[in-house]
């Protein structure tokens, strides 16, 4: 009986074979993804993601219902003082910049934009407070428009799971947007954020406890 293949170690699956089995999990565990961040239209979700950066969502959410009881709309922000803006938003950290961001952009929405938030990557990005991970959420999100998002945290689990070198955000994105269907893109981005906070912290991680790094995590993750 010839036995020269059953000693054999197995291949470890490709980068593409691994994001296609990565999918059907997330798929399976979330095939559903509200967005986190509570909002109304295009111009709440822009601002809530605006005061998101370097802060949880959950926080966020607890600030916008006071902010967007005062002014909701770039007419009425331009109403408000800066100084006002930031006493709100405070506890999401960054107040005076994210506030003075916020007063800033809703001017520019009014003058430039018919008061309506810009349906462009270019447009998006040239607002002030607003880089690309926060205009491709807009992008994704408010308009469907294809996109991949990428936070520290989508990052950290993209190199965790080997689907990028970890580089830097700008790289991931790139790795992740050749690794999944385009179609894919907006739903999925989310579904990573909801599988790492449940199953993938950076902190007190558990790997054989976890669905997908017990399976196709590196080594080290």
């Amino acid at each position: 009986m010839d036995t020269s293949n059953t000693n054999k170690p197995k291949r470890a699956p490709g980068r593409r074979q691994k994001a296609a089995a990565i999918l059907q999990i997330l798929e399976d565990l979330y095939p559903e993804t509200p967005i986190p961040l509570t909002h109304s239209d295009a111009y709440t979700l822009l601002v809530a993601v605006l005061l998101s950066a370097q802060c949880t969502d959950e926080r966020v959410n607890k600030v916008t219902p006071h902010l967007f009881a005062l002014a909701d709309n770039p007419a009425a922000m331009q109403q408000q003082s800066v100084a006002a803006i930031e006493d709100i938003i405070r506890p999401c950290g960054l107040a005076p910049r994210k506030a003075q961001a916020i007063w800033d952009l809703s001017g520019i929405l009014l003058r430039e934009h018919g008061g309506e938030v810009p349906e462009s990557f270019a447009a998006l990005e040239a607002l002030p407070g607003v880089g690309h991970k926060t205009a491709s959420v807009v992008m994704s999100q408010a308009f469907g428009v294809p996109a991949f998002p990428v936070d520290t945290h989508i990052h950290r689990l993209a190199e965790r799971w080997g689907l990028s070198s970890g580089k830097n955000v700008e790289q991931t994105e790139k790795d992740l947007k050749d690794l999944f269907p385009r179609e894919k893109w907006n739903k999925l981005h989310l579904q990573i954020i909801f599988f790492g906070r449940q199953y993938c912290p950076a902190r007190w991680h558990k790997r054989e406890e976890c669905p997908i790094c017990s399976l196709y995590g590196k080594k080290e993750a």
